[in-house]
């Protein structure tokens, strides 16, 4: 993305100096301490990396914290996502990709001076951020409403009747921004009787960012509804079907008491243990002496034993066989700390947007006081790189939590 070849050519800094050393030709976007634009724009760059690398291990630990819990517990899991509206995640994916082909184009408009675009463009990526919000904040709401809440809180209760209208917790998430929005309004009409112009410029885009907090409000009230009664009426029969599936499973797999199977002696019990053997039975009819084949017959059928029905228990050895898989997943250190898992990952990813949403505010600002040009596009690209990093991260959330079951 960097592009400041013609910094060395259009502009010269560096040359005169006075007795303590200082440069008196510097131009003003180029820092007291850097000789050259290029130099200052490598810099900030480097920097700028190496908090997205802090971010990148931030977030890692979060995603081996879900990793650890689904296999621990991968019913709790299944059951648990059946409240998460695979339309809503899908949605704010959509409109975070967008916003990174925005911040792009931002980018790119820095770069060879074209203020109004670069302008619009940044507009265009809060806006984005604003609907994906809005989209979130119906999410939140309605789980909060339900009791889906980390275990500490979590008090939902099964059948109970479903949360209709718009909740009180959707109307505190919405308060700061209606604030912000009759403010913007306020502060334009000021700015238009004082004859303000560059107050004028600043408050017209950004009334419509904060309008479009609402407009993703609208989105998820729509997604929601239609959806609601039957997707989570029905989230834990499908967590208890899905109980019941593991213990037939198991009782399936698990071999009838006091019996042993030989897998050196009866080929035949390796067959009925694990269809995977079929192959290897047919080779050792060939070839009864080969030690090889016998090995591994006998690494499929404990492979197909620990899959279908032991636990490990630790390093020691093996537990017994699983005759009975809870089907009661309702409690707080069950779909409580599954909801906690959800609310730290996607709610940390949220504090991020707010975060970009007030540095691209400021970014805005200085764009339509050309700060930016050809030679000084370090912000801009720099924001650009930290927007990518988190649109990236829901990438990854959006599969994990709402579309793998």
């Amino acid at each position: 993305m960097a592009t400041t070849e013609a910094a060395h050519s259009d502009v010269h800094v560096g040359h005169g100096h006075d007795a303590d050393g200082h440069d008196h030709d510097h131009p003003p976007f180029l820092a007291h301490h850097f000789d050259t634009p290029e130099q200052q724009f490598d810099s900030g760059k480097l920097g700028m990396w190496i908090f997205l690398g802090t971010e990148v291990l931030f977030f890692s630990g979060m995603f081996v914290a879900y990793a650890i819990f689904r296999m621990l517990r991968p019913d709790v899991f299944e059951g648990c996502s059946q409240f998460l509206n695979t339309k809503l995640g899908a949605i704010n994916t959509g409109v975070l990709l967008f916003s990174s082909l925005t911040m792009a184009w931002a980018v790119r408009c820095a770069q060879i001076e074209e203020h109004k675009k670069c302008a619009g463009f940044i507009a265009a990526t809060l806006s984005c951020a604003m609907v994906f919000l809005g989209v979130k904040s119906i999410e939140y709401s309605h789980k909060w409403e339900l009791g889906l809440l980390p275990p500490k809180w979590y008090s939902f209760i099964e059948g109970a009747p479903h949360p209709e209208g718009i909740s009180k917790y959707l109307l505190y998430m919405a308060l700061p921004f209606a604030i912000g929005l009759v403010g913007l309004v306020i502060w334009l009409i000021k700015s238009i009787l004082t004859g303000n112009r560059f107050a004028v410029s600043v408050a017209k885009p950004l009334i419509v960012v904060f309008a479009f907090f609402f407009v993703g409000i609208g989105l998820g009230m729509i997604l929601e509804s239609g959806e609601s009664h039957a997707e989570h009426g029905e989230a834990h029969a499908h967590a208890d079907d899905h109980a019941s599936d593991h213990v037939s499973d198991a009782a399936h797999a698990s071999p009838a008491a006091g019996t042993q199977s030989d897998p050196l002696g009866d080929s035949s019990a390796i067959a009925a243990s694990t269809t995977l053997a079929a192959p290897l039975i047919d080779r050792l009819a060939v070839d009864q002496a080969n030690s090889g084949i016998r090995d591994e017959l006998r690494a499929k059928q404990q492979q197909a034993e620990l899959g279908g029905s032991t636990v490990v228990a630790g390093r020691e050895g093996i537990a017994g066989p699983i005759d009975h898989v809870s089907s009661e997943i309702n409690t707080r250190s069950q779909a409580g700390v599954f909801f906690g898992i959800y609310y730290v990952m996607t709610g940390i990813h949220a504090i991020h947007i707010l975060a970009g949403i007030g540095v691209l505010i400021w970014l805005l600002v200085r764009t339509i006081r050309l700060d930016f040009n050809r030679h000084y596009f370090g912000p801009v690209d720099y924001v650009g790189l930290y927007w990518h990093i988190v649109d990236l991260i829901w990438i990854y959330l959006f599969p994990l939590l709402y579309l793998i079951r």
